[in-house]
C-alpha cells in the first residue's frame, strides 16, 4: 500500500512566491513601454504604426519563435536554470532599450526582451504543475497569474512616475537592472520538483519528439479551440492595455504619471481580483463539471464588451475609468482556468511544450497583431478624427472578444472527452 498523496510540494508556497517575483519583472518589462510611448514618440519622431510594431509584432514574433526551443529545453533540463537565464537576458535587454538611438535599435532591444521572456511562462507552468496536484493547479496558476495584473500595475504606476521624473531612457535602465538583481534568488533558492510528482503514480516518460507532441495536441479538440479562443481574447486585451495610456493622455490630457496611476489601479487591483476569482471559480465549479473551466472564461470574455464600450466611448473621465475597472476584472478571469486546463490535458514531459504552444498561438494572434493593427487603424483615422482615431481603433478589436467567447464554449463541449471524464461520472 502507498501512503497518502501530499497536498502539494513542501516548498510550493515559497516557490510560487519566487516565480511571482520573476513574473512581476517579466510583465513590468513587457508593459512599461506602453506608458512611455508618448515620450518615445516625441523624442524619436515615431508614428502610431511604429509604436504598434514596438509593443506588438516586434515583441510577439520573436517571443513566438523562441517559445518552442526554450520550452523543449525546459522539458529535459533543470527548469530553474532556464528561468534564471531568461530573466538575466530580458533584464539586460530592457536596460539596453534606454540607449536606443531610433526606431530600429529600440525594435532590436524589444526583440531581445521577447527572446528572454519566451523562457518564462512555459517553464513556470511546468514547475507549478509539479508543485501542486491536478485539483489545485488552476488556483495555484491563478495566484501566480495575478502578476499578469500586478506587473502592469507596477509598470504603469512606476513607469509613469519615473518617466516624468527622469525620462523614458533612465526608466528602462533602472527597471532592467532591478530585474537582473533577482537572478541569484532563482538560481540558489528555487526548488526543482520531481516531474510528474502528482500524476497518480504515472511514469514520467521520455519527452516525445516535437512532431509527436504536435499530433497529440492537435487531436485534443478542446485544446485547439482553447488556443484560438485565448489568442483572440489576447488580441483585444493587449490592444486595450498597450494603447490605454496614450488614449488617456490624448483624449483627457493626462500626464504620464496620472495615466499610469489610474491604469495601475484598474489593471492591478481589478485585474488581480479577476485573475484570482477566475481560478477559484474554475476549481470549485470544475470539480462538478469540467466544462466550467471553459465556460467561465467564455462568459467573462463576452461580458467585457459592454464595459469596454463604456471605457472608450464616453468623454467623461469617471465613466471611462469605471468601464476600465470592469474590463480589467473580467478580461483576466480566463488565466487560471485556461492554463490549468492546458496543463491537465497532457503528461508531465509535455507540459512546457503544451504551454509554449498556447503561448505561441496567443502571441501570434494577440500580442503580435493587437497593438499593431490598432496603431495602423489609428493612423488611418487620424485625418478624419484626430486624436479620437485611437479611441475608435481600440474599439474595433472588440470583435475578437465575441469570437473568443464562441471558441471557449466549443472547447467546453469537447473538454470532458479530452480529459477522459464520463458525463455520468462526476459530471452534473
Amino acid at each position: 500500500m502507498t501512503g497518502p498523496v501530499p497536498r502539494q510540494h513542501p516548498r510550493a508556497t515559497y516557490a510560487v512566491g519566487v516565480l511571482m517575483l520573476v513574473a512581476l519583472f517579466a510583465y513590468v518589462d513587457r508593459i512599461i513601454i506602453a506608458v512611455l510611448q508618448e515620450g518615445i514618440r516625441r523624442d524619436l519622431g515615431l508614428s502610431d504604426t511604429e509604436l504598434g510594431a514596438l509593443t506588438g509584432i516586434g515583441f510577439g514574433v520573436f517571443y513566438t519563435l523562441f517559445a518552442f526551443p526554450v520550452a523543449r529545453l525546459a522539458d529535459v533540463w533543470v527548469r530553474k536554470y532556464v528561468i534564471a537565464a531568461a530573466l538575466a537576458a530580458w533584464s539586460l535587454l530592457t536596460a539596453s532599450s534606454g540607449m536606443a538611438l531610433g526606431f530600429v535599435t529600440l525594435l532590436l532591444c524589444r526583440m531581445g526582451v521577447a527572446v528572454g521572456e519566451a523562457g518564462s511562462a512555459p517553464t513556470t507552468h511546468s514547475l507549478i504543475a509539479d508543485y501542486f496536484p491536478q485539483h489545485r493547479r488552476a488556483t495555484a496558476l491563478a495566484v501566480w497569474g495575478m502578476m499578469l495584473s500586478a506587473g502592469p500595475m507596477v509598470g504603469f504606476w512606476l513607469g509613469g512616475h519615473l518617466n516624468d521624473a527622469v525620462g523614458w531612457r533612465e526608466t528602462f535602465i533602472l527597471m532592467g537592472l532591478a530585474g537582473a538583481a533577482v537572478v541569484p534568488v532563482v538560481l540558489f533558492t528555487l526548488p526543482e520538483p520531481r516531474r510528474g510528482a502528482f500524476d497518480d503514480g504515472a511514469p514520467v516518460e521520455v519527452p516525445p519528439a516535437l512532431p509527436v507532441a504536435a499530433r497529440t495536441l492537435w487531436r485534443l479538440r478542446s485544446f485547439r479551440f482553447l488556443c484560438v479562443g485565448t489568442g483572440l481574447h489576447a488580441l483585444s486585451l493587449t490592444a486595450m492595455q498597450n494603447w490605454a495610456a496614450p488614449f488617456y493622455q490624448r483624449s483627457f490630457g493626462l500626464s504620464a504619471s496620472e495615466a499610469g496611476f489610474y491604469l495601475a489601479l484598474m489593471i492591478g487591483l481589478c485585474g488581480g481580483l479577476g485573475t484570482a476569482l477566475g481560478g477559484l471559480l474554475g476549481d470549485r465549479l470544475g470539480r462538478r463539471n469540467v466544462r466550467w473551466y471553459m465556460i467561465i472564461p467564455a462568459c467573462a470574455t463576452l461580458a467585457t464588451i459592454p464595459f469596454a464600450l463604456l471605457q472608450f466611448l464616453p468623454g467623461v473621465l469617471t465613466l471611462s475609468l469605471a468601464g476600465g475597472a470592469g474590463v480589467a476584472l473580467l478580461s483576466q478571469m480566463y488565466l487560471g482556468p485556461v492554463t490549468g486546463t492546458a496543463q491537465s490535458l497532457v503528461s508531465a514531459r509535455m507540459r512546457a511544450v503544451t504551454s509554449a504552444t498556447l503561448v505561441i498561438v496567443t502571441n501570434v494572434i494577440g500580442l503580435s497583431m493587437g497593438p499593431l493593427l490598432t496603431g495602423i487603424v489609428s493612423d488611418s483615422l487620424r485625418a478624419a478624427y484626430g486624436d479620437d482615431g485611437l479611441r475608435y481603433a481600440i474599439l474595433c478589436t472588440l470583435c475578437a472578444n465575441l469570437a473568443s467567447g464562441v471558441c471557449y464554449l466549443v472547447a467546453a463541449r469537447h473538454l470532458p472527452a479530452d480529459r477522459g471524464v464520463t458525463p455520468s461520472h462526476g459530471e452534473s
